[in-house]
């Protein structure tokens, strides 16, 4: 039977958030069966009269989408840049996890999953007595806006996610990129989780401008400037932009609340365009179930 997990014991972390520039610190923790991810922002006392500091990582609780994906519970306490965390959770199925932080930003650490990678994998896996629950899509839900669309697929004969992500700038730095890739624990160790985020020179100008990307840098950012990279040996992957965007597919698709069983079809993929798949998906509850794995069903016969 395929059981829910969560860590073996605490691990920590610390850097600072690419949009905010502040500091903060994190400590991951065990939590139990059906738990699921929750944030507890620790700047933020229960007692508060601001409300419950603890923010679950649901799709009922997506906030702002702008540059990244943020999280608000119901007393207004966010958290934001969950989605490289949330990435690596779903990509080596991590069901349940106490996510501590003394920020209202996640660290950035290297612009990609691979950190959290290591540290969920130095604390190790402990099954629990609870079985993984899948949304298997049994109807097409897509959204298309005018800047991208997106569509989840039925996959009758296949209990994973597969992700066929499709990236378009007028950049020849980037140009067109296409990536199919099924999503499993290996498949997403080796080849997301280290694809890091990425910009434009200029745009981090202008955010700056802006009050944004106060901690970005060529430490957690891959930067094009004169049709370049400038990073210092430059690109992870030749196809890195779309292997990043991927990256963070997998993250805001966390957002569900269990994995997905069917296909990702996307053009222009971003956290605005997830996020309204997501809501997609929970007005539309005639188009997915949730189900026990094939092979838990065929265990208990």
């Amino acid at each position: 039977m395929r059981l829910q997990h969560t860590i073996a014991g605490p691990v920590l972390c610390a850097g600072v958030g690419v949009h905010s520039g502040a500091h903060v610190r994190v400590a991951m923790k065990p939590a139990p069966a059906n738990h699921g991810v929750v944030f507890v922002r620790s700047d933020i006392p229960d007692t508060a009269k601001s409300g419950d500091n603890r923010i679950p990582a649901s799709g009922a609780n997506l906030g702002g989408t702008h540059l990244a994906t943020s999280l608000r519970n119901e007393a207004g306490v966010e958290v934001a840049t969950i989605e490289h965390l949330l990435a690596a959770c779903a990509g080596l199925e991590i069901d349940n996890l106490v996510v501590e932080l003394d920020g209202p930003e996640m660290p950035i650490l290297d612009g990609s999953s691979a950190p959290f990678v290591r540290l969920l994998e130095q604390a190790g896996r402990r099954a629990q007595s609870a079985p993984r629950r899948l949304v298997r899509i049994l109807e097409p839900i897509e959204v298309v806006t005018d800047y991208g669309r997106a569509a989840l697929l039925p996959d009758p004969a296949s209990d994973l996610l597969t992700l066929d992500v499709t990236i378009s700038y007028r950049d020849p730095v980037i140009g067109a990129q296409n990536l199919v890739l099924p999503l499993t624990p290996e498949t997403f160790a080796r080849d997301l989780a280290p694809a890091r985020t990425f910009g434009f020179m200029s745009d981090l100008e202008r955010m700056r401008a802006a009050g944004r990307g106060q901690g970005a840098s060529l430490d957690n950012c891959v930067v094009i400037e004169d049709g370049r990279v400038i990073n210092e040996g430059g690109l992870r992957f030749a196809d890195e932009f779309a292997r990043h965007k991927m990256l963070d597919v997998v993250g805001d698709l966390a957002l569900v609340g269990g994995p997905i069983a069917g296909r990702y079809l996307a053009e222009r993929p971003g956290h605005a365009l997830n996020a309204l798949l997501v809501r997609a998906l929970f007005e539309a509850p005639h188009a997915w179930r949730v189900e026990a794995p094939a092979e838990d069903l065929a265990a208990a016969v």
